[in-house]
């Protein structure tokens, strides 16, 4: 394993792609938690939160167990995705592993939203969507940067279900944390400490950004 910039490239992609999927399936499964009343409602809501306490190695195997060629939904469908051992596989394991923390501040602030901000925007003419995006979407600045600042930290340090899925493979589905573990492996502990200091830095950044922009009231 050389410590090289691939693991830093993947990893950057990995995590963009990973905040806008939790901008918009995030918050659509916030909204859909926090609005609406359903069969499975409290189902729905447990496997959100599950990735909190569910042990990754687990929850990678799982999906590797229901994504692989021969997996599950090959059997069940009869279409056999090439996702395991692939980038996708990456990014499906950060979506997954920061899930909870992107939707459950934005769910717990729309609950906290008065009711009465839907009947005054109602009265004026207001819609569903165009309340959403014009006067709730505004009110949850806080809740969002908190989510998706938790969600990216989680998302650059998975290890767990990424290693599962994704295989490790040296310059396809090695990240940057995947990146350290080979290193220690390996005894090369310059690019360990390298890499360690790397993501340490981003941590502490987004900490700092934490810090900042999300106990905004």
């Amino acid at each position: 394993m050389s410590c090289s910039s691939s693991s830093l490239g993947l990893s950057v992609y990995v995590l963009a792609a990973t905040l806008v999927a939790q901008l918009v399936l995030g918050v659509t499964l916030a909204w859909v938690l926090a609005r609406k009343r359903f069969p499975g409602h409290g189902l729905l809501d447990s496997l959100v939160s599950l990735p909190l306490v569910f042990p990754p190695i687990v929850i990678g195997y799982l999906l590797l167990l229901a994504l692989g060629r021969q997996g599950w939904l090959a059997s069940a469908t009869g279409w056999s995705p090439n996702i395991v051992f692939q980038p996708a596989a990456l990014l499906i394991a950060a979506f997954i592993a920061g899930l909870p923390l992107m939707v459950k501040p934005v769910q717990n602030s729309m609950n906290s939203l008065s009711p009465r901000l839907r009947e005054a925007a109602a009265t004026l003419g207001h819609g569903t969507w165009s309340y959403f995006f014009r006067v709730e979407l505004p009110l949850l600045r806080s809740a969002l940067a908190t989510g998706l600042i938790l969600s990216g930290g989680r998302a650059m340090g998975e290890v767990g279900i990424s290693l599962m899925l994704g295989g490790n493979i040296a310059g396809r589905t090695e990240t940057l944390s995947l990146s350290i573990y080979n290193a220690v492996l390996d005894g090369d502990t310059d690019c360990a400490n390298a890499l360690s200091c790397l993501l340490g830095l981003t941590a502490l950044a987004c900490f700092w950004a934490l810090r900042r922009y999300g106990n905004q009231k």
